[in-house]
C-alpha cells in the first residue's frame, strides 16, 4: 500500500505551481499590505478549475480526487496563505455543503456557479460565544409563513463579504432546540455583513462578522433535514481539516525552501550561515517535519478518496501540520534575522501561520478528537 502521488498528480502540481508563481506570488505582498481581496485572480483560479476539482462533471466539476484539491491548496498556500484559504473555504465550506446535503433544486440553483468559481459561498457556524463549542449556537430560526426568520450573529466568517459572494450558509436553533442549516442569499434583507476585521494575518482573505436581523428565507432554503445541521457540519469539518493541513504544509514548505536558499547565500564571518550547525540542524529538523506533514496530509486524503474512515487521520494531519507551520515560520524568521522581521514573505507567513492552529478546530480540539478515537473516557 502506498500514498505516493501519481504522475498525473505531479503534473497537476506543476501546472498549479506555475500559475501560483506567475499570477499570485508577484502580487501577494501588495495584497497583504493593502488588505486587498483580489477578485480577478480568484476568478482566474476558477477558470483554471480549482474550485471544481472534487465535484462531478454534471455540475461542471473536474470529477477529481481530494488529493488533487490538497495539491492545489498546498501550492497556492506556498506563495499566499490568504488565497490558499480562499480556495479551501470556497470548496469545503461554500460549495460542499450544497453538494452534500442540498436538494436537486438547491444544487441547480447555486452549485454550478460555486463549482466554476464564478461565485463564492460562506459557512456561518462560529458565533461570538460559540467557537470550539459550536453546539452552543444561539442564532434562532423561527418558522413563519412560507419560510423561516433568522436572528443572531456569526463571527470570523470567510468569503462572506466579497463581490463574488452568492450565499452564506448558517446554522440556527429552531423552537424544538435542534440545530438546522439555512442558505441565505447575498443581499437578502436582514443579512448584515459587518466591516472587515483587522487581522494579524490573512490580510488578503475576506473575513467579516455576520448579523441576521429578522432575515427571512424561504422554506426551500432549509439545507438538509431539520435538526441535522450540527451533525452534517461536523462531517464537513473532517474534510476541512485535511484541507487546512495541506494549507499548513504549503506554509511550512515555503519557509523551508526560502530558509535553505538564504542559508546558502547569506555570509557571516566569512562563510555561508548554513555551514553553522545551529542553522543546519534547525533546517534538517524542519525538513523532517515537512516530510511528516506531507505524509499525514496525503494519507488522510487517500483514506477519504478510498472510502475509508478518515476522521482520526484528518485530526492527526491537522494537528501536526499546523503546529509544524507555526514552528517553520519561527525558524525561517530566525534564519533571516533582521530581514525576516521586515516586510517580506517570511514576515507575512509568520503572521499568517498562527490562525492555522485555530481555524477548523483548534489544536486542543484535535487532541480531544484523537484521544476519543483512542478509546479514552470522555469528560
Amino acid at each position: 500500500m502506498t500514498y505516493e502521488l501519481s504522475d498525473e498528480h505531479e503534473e497537476f502540481r506543476r501546472s498549479v505551481r506555475d500559475f501560483a508563481e506567475k499570477e499570485i506570488a508577484p502580487h501577494a505582498d501588495r495584497w497583504d499590505h493593502e488588505h486587498t481581496f483580489p477578485v480577478e485572480t480568484v476568478l482566474e483560479m476558477g477558470k483554471l478549475g480549482l474550485f471544481g476539482l472534487v465535484f462531478p462533471e454534471e455540475w461542471g466539476g473536474g470529477d477529481g480526487d481530494f488529493a488533487s484539491l490538497c495539491i492545489a491548496i498546498e501550492e497556492i498556500g506556498r506563495v499566499d496563505q490568504s488565497l490558499g484559504i480562499t480556495l479551501s473555504a470556497g470548496v469545503g465550506l461554500g460549495a460542499n455543503p450544497i453538494f452534500r446535503f442540498g436538494t436537486e433544486d438547491q444544487k441547480q440553483r447555486w452549485l454550478p456557479d460555486l463549482v466554476a468559481g464564478r461565485t463564492l459561498g460562506a459557512f456561518g457556524l462560529t458565533e461570538p460565544d460559540a467557537g470550539s463549542d459550536a453546539g452552543a449556537t444561539k442564532t434562532r430560526a423561527r418558522e413563519v409563513d412560507g419560510g423561516w426568520e433568522l436572528n443572531g450573529s456569526k463571527a470570523f466568517i470567510t468569503n462572506c463579504g466579497t463581490a463574488m459572494t452568492s450565499i452564506v450558509t448558517v446554522t440556527a436553533r429552531t423552537d424544538d432546540g435542534a440545530i438546522s442549516t439555512f442558505v441565505v442569499e447575498a443581499g437578502t434583507p436582514g443579512l448584515i455583513i459587518e466591516p472587515p476585521y483587522r487581522k494579524m494575518g490573512w490580510h488578503a482573505s475576506d473575513t467579516h462578522g455576520v448579523v441576521l436581523d429578522g432575515c427571512r428565507v424561504g422554506s426551500d432554503q432549509l439545507l438538509g433535514q431539520p435538526g441535522a445541521g450540527f451533525r452534517n457540519f461536523l462531517k464537513i469539518l473532517d474534510d476541512g481539516r485535511i484541507a487546512i493541513s495541506a494549507l499548513a504544509l504549503g506554509c511550512a514548505r515555503a519557509c523551508l525552501e526560502m530558509s535553505v536558499e538564504y542559508a546558502k547565500t547569506r555570509h557571516a564571518f566569512g562563510r555561508p550561515i548554513g555551514s553553522n550547525q545551529a542553522i543546519a540542524f534547525a533546517l534538517a529538523d524542519l525538513a523532517v517535519a515537512v516530510e511528516n506533514s506531507s505524509n499525514l496530509t496525503y494519507k488522510a486524503a487517500w483514506l477519504k478518496d478510498n472510502g475509508k474512515p478518515f476522521a482520526q487521520a484528518a485530526a492527526f494531519a491537522k494537528l501536526y501540520s499546523t503546529e509544524t507551520a507555526v514552528s517553520a515560520t519561527r525558524v525561517a524568521t530566525q534564519v533571516f534575522g533582521g530581514s525576516g522581521f521586515m516586510e517580506s514573505p517570511v514576515a507575512r507567513f509568520y503572521r499568517d501561520a498562527k490562525i492555522l492552529e485555530i481555524g477548523e478546530g483548534t489544536s486542543e480540539i484535535q487532541r480531544i478528537v484523537i484521544s476519543r478515537s483512542l478509546g479514552l473516557p470522555v469528560m
